[in-house]
């Protein structure tokens, strides 16, 4: 050691150099002892050095940033487009498929179709081919690739015609009290006046007139509501229509899993006359003020077996236990022309519904499509 000072860096760091004397100076001072400008220019390497290696390990940190951001970007940018191509490709897929099924509810259709027109018996029934479709929905899968079609065909002959309510602007009663049997019957069980207030609702929009009638509602009823619309005032172009009239809930329509719909016993076709072969159950309870659980039994055990004719409407009274019915000759028949056809094209999870009424022409050697919808 000279004057005070150490020859080692770390001894210049941990003892604080001695005052300069009158002419001395720091780093790069003309007037400077070589002693002490030695120990300065140590002095400013020591410094000097950590300042450059942090320089450099700041820049390095930012370009590992930088890039990491870069490659998250890009993540980010190859994960979205992967699921915009694959949300293209399924929608093609579906889109595909759903084209696919289409067609085979078509098949399935126009296969209802030909059912229809083989049919040359004299009388239409539950015992006929159109009406047992399941072996034919079953022999459907060998038919296409991973799809096949379940198939039902409705006589809408069965059903009540809705439009033969009303006579004129009046009622037309017998339909009326055919109506108000089925609402207060076992399958909707509604109060006398409930059903009463129901039938002057579809009273009031088919008739004619802005006269409400009863508990029945016409225009200003409507146009009262939070979407408001104008009574129709005219016959029902589909039976759906109902769902529009006061009173006509979707489960009074549809029905439930316990409960029958209006769907099932309602219709816009036909001249009035009851098909009592294919009538639903509430319906032909419906044709009688005598009828009852027992009778309605008896009656539809019957006319599902195939030994039995029923060619002639007045059959009902041979049936054992069902003395004393009084269904009035001109309400029923045994021989239909209208018919709902419903045919579901199935692949997978996938489903395409196509719903629409027939009529068979006299004949019987074509049908003419009265309506189509496509779910």
């Amino acid at each position: 050691m000279k004057d005070g000072y150490a020859k080692s860096p770390d001894a210049a760091l941990r003892f604080p150099p001695p005052l300069l004397s009158q002419g001395q100076a720091c780093c790069g001072v003309r007037k400077s002892t070589p002693h002490s400008s030695g120990v300065a220019r140590l002095a400013c390497r020591v410094f000097a050095k950590p300042s450059t290696k942090l320089r450099i390990g700041n820049q390095r940190g930012i370009a590992l940033i930088l890039v990491l951001l870069m490659i998250s970007i890009i993540v980010a940018l190859t994960i979205q487009l992967n699921r915009s191509q694959r949300s293209e490709i399924y929608e093609a897929a579906n889109l595909s498929g759903g084209i696919r099924l289409r067609y085979v509810a078509q098949s399935a259709f126009y296969a209802g179709e030909a059912v229809l027109l083989m049919d040359k018996n004299a009388f239409d029934a539950l015992t006929e081919d159109w009406a047992r479709t399941e072996m034919l929905a079953l022999k459907s899968e060998g038919l296409f690739d991973n799809a096949s079609f379940r198939l039902l065909i409705e006589d809408e002959g069965g059903k009540i015609n809705i439009n033969r309510l009303i006579s004129g602007n009046g009622y037309n009663t017998q339909i009326r009290d055919l109506l108000l049997r089925l609402l207060t019957g076992p399958s909707f069980r509604m109060a006398q006046r409930q059903a009463e207030e129901l039938s002057d609702a579809i009273k009031d929009w088919i008739d004619a007139d802005d006269e409400v009638t009863g508990g029945g509602a016409e225009g200003g009823y409507y146009a009262g509501l939070d979407r408001p619309y104008a009574a129709k005032n005219a016959s029902l172009d589909c039976v759906e229509e109902l769902l529009m009239v006061k009173g006509v809930s979707r489960e009074l329509f549809y029905g439930t899993e316990e409960t029958a719909g209006l769907v099932q016993c309602l219709t816009v076709f036909g001249d009035g006359r009851i098909n009592i072969n294919t009538a639903p159950k509430a319906v032909l309870r419906a044709l009688s003020a005598e009828m009852t659980d027992e009778a309605v039994n008896r009656l539809d055990e019957y006319r599902r077996e195939e030994k039995n004719n029923l060619a002639d409407p007045a059959w009902y009274s041979r049936v054992p236990g069902t003395t004393g019915l009084n269904i009035p000759a001109g309400l029923i028949s045994v021989r239909s022309d209208t018919f709902r056809i419903t045919a579901v094209g199935l692949q997978g999870r996938m489903m395409e519904r196509i719903i629409g009424i027939v009529k068979r022409e006299t004949g019987g050697r074509k049908v003419k499509l009265l309506s189509w919808r496509v779910e």
